[in-house]
């Protein structure tokens, strides 16, 4: 369908999950419970026509238009060329004994409320009209019959007068009349969940659209949508390429590095090191000139800026360069698919190539859902990134820091192309860690497990552990001689402090 055809509601999001917009000439309505948000829709889509040269008409049964006016403002709205027609409840109204002749489309004369809404199209010709909510009209009505009917005649009345038409309706409780959808050619639904406000196309006609709910925000610029991530649509064609970690023998380990275009899930219990090496893989890529974003769920950016650069990775160096930010993210105020947007606004509009997401504990947060439901979010980031040629390290906590290994935490493997894991060992009476790869779709990679040690200058990576058995029980029992030597002293050797809430690791050490 041509797109001149369309209307934009006024709010990109929402035009999307209609590609493109509304057909013009035909009725669409908006439900919900008080306060979801249908009044700020229905500005949205005047004001949108405004913008584009065209005559908007508010028809406002429940709000004086002064009142609306003033919370339009607030909302950053202009409402100064919009036309209203005032039909709010008033004290005269509801006492004067009159018939209220709502609904005819061809009674015109008198002082009836379909004589001002009439005279209010022939004044403006209006080509959108919000009518706010029509669900207000069924209690001047008789009998149900009457209200359908005359109602379906008034909505015919101003599309046949070339307007667009949008109206409100409360959502329908148990018991209560149907909602009006079988007057419109769409229905859109708003909605409050665990995860927060939401909407939801359910019938569209003429075209297609994003089913399901999407998530919503309202802030003082008005409404913003937020679409479910379909990673599917997407698709951008990139060079493969290895991405190296700038450590040799990390490389060494990974035979060369990680494939470009895939997902590394980097595992390991707290502090044992995993947002270090995520950070080292990301500083290198923006050191390659391709722009990377590390995304913190779990840590505020001061401390993991000091920390990194604490270790030689430049990371203010790389952000004033511009292929690097660091974006903190407060899971609880942000739903999986604002986040999305924000992860397709880097890579869409700046070209990023490298995401950490640290950590997959903190973004469940977000999910407010069960385990099925992170897993399905997760899935569909991952393969959105993987199609538009991006690579990606999803950083997941382990619970246990020794005992029985544990790949992932949350039966997230299958959604790795490359698992490399961190692990504590007790040798000696002391706490070490290893390194090993437990999976690489696209590569080979070396089979042993190699002592891991982050000091004063980054990361270092021993040689093999091939004297040892039980490692992965973190307990393990060497043969000979301990093949751990000594520790060379750094500044991130320090034992952890008493009051670090038992990070291994210290409240800011290596994560």
């Amino acid at each position: 369908m041509n797109q001149r055809d369309r209307l934009s509601t006024g709010i990109a999001g929402l035009d999307d999950i209609l590609s493109g917009g509304l057909l013009r000439e035909r009725a669409y309505m908006v439900t919900g419970s008080a306060g979801t948000g249908k009044t700020i829709i229905g500005l949205h889509f005047l004001t949108a026509g405004l913008e584009a040269g065209e005559d908007a008409l508010f028809v406002a049964f429940e709000e004086a238009p002064a009142d609306l006016k003033a919370d339009a403002a607030g909302l950053g709205f202009d409402t100064e060329a919009i036309s209203f027609v005032d039909l709010s409840p008033d004290a005269d109204r509801f006492v004067a004994e009159e018939s209220y002749d709502v609904f005819q489309p061809d009674v015109v004369e008198g002082s009836g409320v379909s004589a001002q809404i009439v005279d209010a199209v022939e004044e403006t010709q209006p080509d959108r009209v919000f009518v706010d909510p029509l669900s207000h009209l069924e209690y001047l009505a008789p009998d149900e019959y009457q209200y359908r009917q005359e109602v379906a005649g008034f909505v015919t009345y101003l599309t046949g007068e070339g307007a667009t038409v949008l109206f409100s309706s409360q959502a329908a409780l148990p018991g209560e009349r149907p909602t009006l959808e079988y007057l419109c050619d769409g229905s859109i639904k708003l909605d409050r969940a665990e995860k927060g406000r939401t909407i939801e196309v359910t019938k569209l006609r003429g075209s297609s659209f994003l089913s399901g709910e999407h998530t919503l925000r309202i802030s003082g610029d008005g409404m913003q949508v937020f679409t479910k991530l379909s990673p599917d649509a997407h698709h951008r064609n990139r060079k493969l390429t290895t991405l190296s970690s700038g450590v040799d023998e990390l490389d060494r380990l990974l035979h060369g590095g990680i494939e470009g275009r895939t997902v590394t899930v980097v595992s390991g219990s707290s502090g044992v090191g995993k947002s270090t090496t995520a950070a080292q893989f990301a500083a290198a890529s923006a050191a390659r000139g391709e722009r990377a974003v590390f995304y913190l769920f779990e840590e505020t950016r001061d401390t993991f800026v000091r920390r990194s650069e604490s270790l030689g990775l430049p990371i203010r160096e790389l952000e004033e360069a511009g292929t690097l930010a660091v974006e903190e993210i407060e899971a609880l105020s942000v739903s999986p698919d604002e986040f999305a947007s924000q992860v397709r606004t880097e890579v869409e509009d700046r070209d990023a190539e490298f995401v950490v997401i640290d950590g997959i504990s903190g973004y469940r947060l977000s999910i407010r859902g069960d385990e099925q439901e992170l897993i399905r979010e997760l899935h569909s980031l991952g393969r959105y990134l993987k199609r538009m040629g991006v690579s990606a390290v999803f950083i997941d906590d382990i619970d246990s820091v020794t005992g029985d290994f544990e790949p992932t935490s949350s039966q997230i493997s299958y959604l790795a192309d490359n698992l490399l894991f961190l692990r504590y060992l007790e040798a000696g009476g002391e706490l070490r860690k290893a390194i090993g790869v437990l999976k690489k779709r696209t590569g080979d990679f070396e089979r042993t497990l190699r002592e891991f040690e982050i000091r004063g200058d980054g990361i270092h990576v021993g040689e093999p552990l091939t004297g040892l058995r039980g490692i992965l029980t973190g307990t393990p029992e060497w043969e000979g001689d301990s093949p751990f030597g000594p520790k060379e002293a750094g500044p991130r050797d320090e034992p952890p402090d008493a009051g670090s809430s038992g990070d291994p690791g210290g409240s800011d050490g290596p994560r």
